[in-house]
């Protein structure tokens, strides 16, 4: 065997798999395979003033490279077993908990020191929900934000680098289960090893479909998260971004009876395109440093699409919907909430016109083209059920960009040490295996399948 483990994906739950083998058993032979760039080659050439918009780069900087699409995230760890993944009914609560915490605990000493760990537990404002029918979840969240991060990943990659074989700009065409190990097959040549870890993140979703196909692994459907990305001044927020920076707020439609939810709250942030698979949406980043802070929050609503029969693909729903948007905006689409409820398009002039300065550049235009019925009406109906506790929310010149996708993978079939039922010593992490939707729960899940190899 060339290597004895081979990890497929430079994500954090790579990067927590290389981290750990590294740690408990340095022996080992590991390789790490990852499709984009080393993390200081990282670059979006969005820059506002020459190139304003996707250009469709090969390898999307923003989503794939050294960290992952976490990697210029805000950098939030949410320690939680309320939402971020269901780890925790592969390996029980207390574990899952015990995992992130350790996590917690490497990014401190690896340059996350001083950054604030917030809390939702016992806050007022988990009574003020409830009393507007709105459900405040219970996390601790460690904010490192988008500069810290950084930080963060280039120490770690520092300590591994002369450890680890990384192989960057070199995508896995597919995997083959050999005697006594597996085979990892590029474009022009292939690797073997005696284990093999698969975390492909999100942006993966497509080619571990491929591979589970291939494999004959099981799979089961999963479900799409289908949106807008709010952007509001950040005094409409402040009085619970500041005690608890993210808040991650469930309400349930009158109409339809939907789940909405707010996710990847940015105080003082930004807002940002994404490239998945050649598909233009938007989410949002924030700073630690107050130099590099907006006047604005913004954060996510979105609704939960589950399907079965007939129709199961359901990542290919929310294709269809973002690619809509690109097809009348060229990227994202931008309204205000006022044009929204009159039943107008946004210009130019009415974007330029309100009071709030966007900090994304994108195509003003109408989400009632783009968005079904359904999600639209509970997206509006989950404002309006925040302008109580935040108010303003509802505000004219608040603006919605669309459409913000949340891809999940098939969930694949994996023991409680989420390694493959089929394959011994094939180990399928991360978002890529559609257990875990979080940069906490993917890097615990690294840990985890670190220790078992070792054991």
């Amino acid at each position: 065997m060339n290597y004895d483990v081979i990890i497929i994906g430079a994500g954090p739950g790579g990067i927590f798999s290389a981290f750990e083998l590294v740690k408990e058993k340095p022996e080992l032979k590991v390789a790490v395979f990852e499709s984009g760039h080393a993390l200081e080659k990282r670059r979006c050439p969005i820059d506002g003033d020459k190139i304003k918009s996707c250009i469709g780069c090969k390898t999307c900087s923003i989503m794939s490279g050294f960290g992952g699409a976490g990697a210029f995230s805000d950098g939030k760890y949410n320690i939680t077993n309320d939402f971020g993944g269901t780890l925790y009914e592969y390996i029980g609560k207390q574990k899952a908990l015990e995992l992130m915490r350790y996590v917690d605990e490497i990014n401190m000493a690896y340059g996350g020191g001083g950054t604030k760990l917030y809390s939702t537990a016992g806050t007022k404002f988990k009574k003020l929900c409830i009393q507007n029918d709105l459900h405040l979840l219970d996390a601790s969240v460690r904010h490192l934000g988008t500069d810290i991060n950084y930080i963060v990943l280039e120490n770690i990659y520092t300590h591994l680098k002369d450890k680890v074989d990384f192989f960057f700009n070199t995508p896995v065409e597919n995997v083959k289960a050999i005697d006594g190990g597996y085979e990892v097959c590029l474009a022009d040549k292939s690797y073997t090893c005696e284990k093999c870890v698969v975390s492909v993140g999100r942006s993966g979703s497509k080619w571990m479909e491929k591979v589970c196909v291939e494999m004959g692994i099981p799979t089961k459907s999963n479900r799409v998260d289908i949106g807008v990305r709010v952007e509001l001044p950040a005094e409409v927020f402040s009085h619970l971004t500041d005690e608890l920076y993210e808040s991650k707020i469930v309400y349930r439609t009158k109409e339809y009876g939907d789940l909405v939810r707010t996710f990847c709250m940015n105080p003082k942030g930004a807002v940002v395109n994404e490239n998945t698979n050649g598909i233009i949406t938007v989410n949002g980043h924030s700073y630690e440093d107050p130099a590099k802070q907006t006047e604005n929050t913004n954060f996510a609503l979105l609704v939960a699409k589950h399907f079965s029969e007939p129709f199961k693909d359901s990542n290919g729903y929310g294709e269809s919907i973002a690619r809509l948007s690109n097809m009348l905006g060229g990227g994202v689409i931008v309204q205000r909430f006022g044009d929204l409820i009159r039943g107008r398009r946004s210009t130019e002039d009415r974007i330029e016109g309100a009071f709030i300065t966007p900090t994304l550049r994108a195509t003003p235009g109408d989400l009632s083209l783009v968005l079904p019925k359904r999600i639209l009406d509970g997206i509006v109906e989950m404002i309006y059920a925040l302008d109580k506790v935040a108010p303003g929310t509802a505000n004219d010149d608040t603006l919605l960009y669309g459409v913000e996708v949340k891809f999940y993978n098939m969930e694949v079939e994996v023991n409680e040490n989420l390694m493959s039922k089929k394959y011994e010593g094939l180990y399928i992490i991360g978002d890529g295996s559609g257990i875990t939707h979080s940069l906490s729960h993917a890097s615990a899940s690294g840990v985890l399948v670190a220790r078992d190899i070792v054991k």
